[in-house]
C-alpha cells in the first residue's frame, strides 16, 4: 500500500478551537495509516507527533485582508513546490484538491447575522472590504476546476453551498465530526458532586451549561432569557469582550444569583458533569464540537434550526430544537428540561446517538475518501 502524502492547510493552530479539535482528532486516528501527514500553517501551538511535518508560511502583512491573502498565495506557493499527492484546505484558498467547510458558509452566516444588527451596521457589512474578500475566496474557492471534493460536517452545510453557489451533489462527502465517547462520558454521582460543589451549584438544581465564545452569534442573550424565569441554573464557559454586558443583562433579569461565568476552560469536562443540559441557541454553526462533547456526556440539547448539530435531535428525544430568536419556545424546553437525576431517559438518548462518531468511524472515512480521489 503506498503511502499518500497529505497536506492540511489552517492559517492558525489553536488547541482549543472546534476546528483544530477536528483536525488533531482526524490526525491522531489516522497515524499510522499510510499516510505522511503535512501541516501547512501560519501558527502552530499545539503539540504536533512526532511524525507530524508542520510547514510554517507567516508572510508579513498589514491588516486583515493582507494577512488573509498573504497565507493564501504562500499556502498555494508552498503547496504547488511541493507537489503532495492531495491537499485539503479548512481555508478559503482556491486550487485546493478537497475543501473542509468545517467555518461553513460566509453568506450563510452573513445572511443570520443580519437579524440581529442594526441597519446601519447591515449596509457597512455590505461595503465591508473585508467581507467583500472572503466572499469572493469563497466564490473563486467552490467555483475551482482543481476542487475534487467538499468535507462537509453537516447536512446543513452541504445545503447552504448547494443553495448559494450551485455546486453538485456528488462533489460532496459528508462526514461528521469525531469524540472519544471514553473520555466524553457521564459522570457517576461522586463526580457530579464534586463538579457542582467547585461552582457553588445545589444537588438537586436544574443546570444548563452553555459553552462558545462569542456570545453574540452562539446566543448567550437568549439562553439568559430562557433561563431568567425558570429555577435553572446557567453554567456559562467561553469568553467575550462584551461579558459585562451580559452579566449586566442578567442582573437585569434577575437570574444572575443563578449564572456562573466561568471564562475560558482548558477542560471543559467537569463543567459538564455539572450539568444537566447543554442549551446553545446560535445563530449560525456547521456543528460545534460542543454539542458532540455534551451528547457524549449524556446531556441532551437545546439548539438552533441553523446549528448542524440540531441533526442529531429528535424533538423531545435527545433534546429540543427551534429558531435561535424564539424565546418563548427556550424558554419552556429549559422549563421542560428534567434534571439527570430525576430522569436520565433524554441524555441516555443523547449519548447514544453520538455512539458512532468515533475517531476511528472519522479515520476510516478519510482514508476511503482520500483513496477514492487518487484511484
Amino acid at each position: 500500500m503506498t503511502t499518500i502524502r497529505l497536506a492540511i492547510v489552517r492559517q492558525k493552530y489553536r488547541p482549543d478551537g472546534g476546528a483544530q479539535r477536528f483536525i488533531s482528532r482526524a490526525l491522531e486516528a489516522l497515524d499510522n495509516s499510510g499516510l505522511e501527514l503535512n501541516i501547512i500553517t501560519r501558527q502552530w501551538s499545539g503539540e504536533p507527533q512526532p511524525d507530524w511535518q508542520v510547514h510554517i508560511c507567516n508572510p508579513r502583512g498589514g491588516g486583515r485582508i493582507a494577512r488573509e491573502r498573504g497565507f493564501a498565495d504562500a499556502a498555494r506557493r508552498y503547496w504547488q513546490q511541493h507537489h503532495f499527492d492531495l491537499v485539503q484546505s479548512h481555508e478559503r484558498i482556491a486550487g485546493c484538491d478537497v475543501f473542509r467547510a468545517g467555518d461553513g458558509v460566509h453568506r450563510a452566516w452573513l445572511a443570520q447575522r443580519a437579524r440581529i444588527i442594526p441597519a446601519h451596521q447591515r449596509w457597512l457589512t455590505h461595503i465591508s472590504r473585508y467581507h467583500r474578500y472572503v466572499l469572493s475566496a469563497e466564490r473563486d474557492m467552490f467555483q475551482s476546476p482543481q476542487l475534487k471534493k467538499i468535507i462537509c460536517n453537516s447536512a446543513m452545510v452541504r445545503n447552504d453551498i448547494m443553495h448559494y453557489y450551485g455546486v453538485a451533489e456528488d462533489k460532496f462527502a459528508l462526514i461528521y465530526n469525531a469524540i472519544d465517547p471514553n473520555r466524553f462520558a457521564p459522570a457517576d454521582g461522586a463526580q457530579r458532586r464534586a463538579a457542582r460543589e467547585a461552582l457553588s451549584i445545589p444537588e438537586q438544581a436544574c443546570a444548563l451549561i452553555f459553552v462558545g465564545s462569542g456570545f453574540a452569534r452562539k446566543g448567550l442573550r437568549q439562553a439568559l432569557s430562557a433561563v431568567a424565569d425558570t429555577d435553572r441554573y446557567l453554567i456559562v464557559v467561553g469568553q467575550d469582550k462584551h461579558q459585562r454586558r451580559y452579566q449586566a443583562l442578567a442582573q437585569s433579569l434577575g437570574c444572575l444569583s443563578r449564572v456562573r461565568f466561568t471564562g475560558v476552560r482548558q477542560d471543559v469536562l467537569p463543567c459538564y458533569h455539572a450539568a444537566d443540559a447543554l442549551i446553545l441557541p446560535t445563530l449560525y454553526d456547521p456543528f460545534p464540537n460542543v454539542i458532540l462533547e455534551a451528547m457524549s456526556c449524556g446531556l441532551p440539547v437545546i439548539t438552533s434550526q441553523r446549528c448542524g448539530g440540531a441533526e442529531f435531535i429528535e424533538q423531545g428525544r435527545e433534546g429540543f430544537v427551534c429558531d435561535a430568536l424564539d424565546i418563548a419556545s427556550l424558554k419552556t424546553f429549559a422549563a421542560e428540561m428534567p434534571s439527570r437525576e430525576r430522569d436520565p431517559a433524554m441524555g441516555a438518548a443523547a449519548r447514544q446517538r453520538v455512539s458512532t462518531c468515533t475517531p476511528a468511524n472519522l479515520s476510516r472515512q478519510l482514508m476511503g475518501l482520500y483513496r477514492q480521489l487518487l484511484s
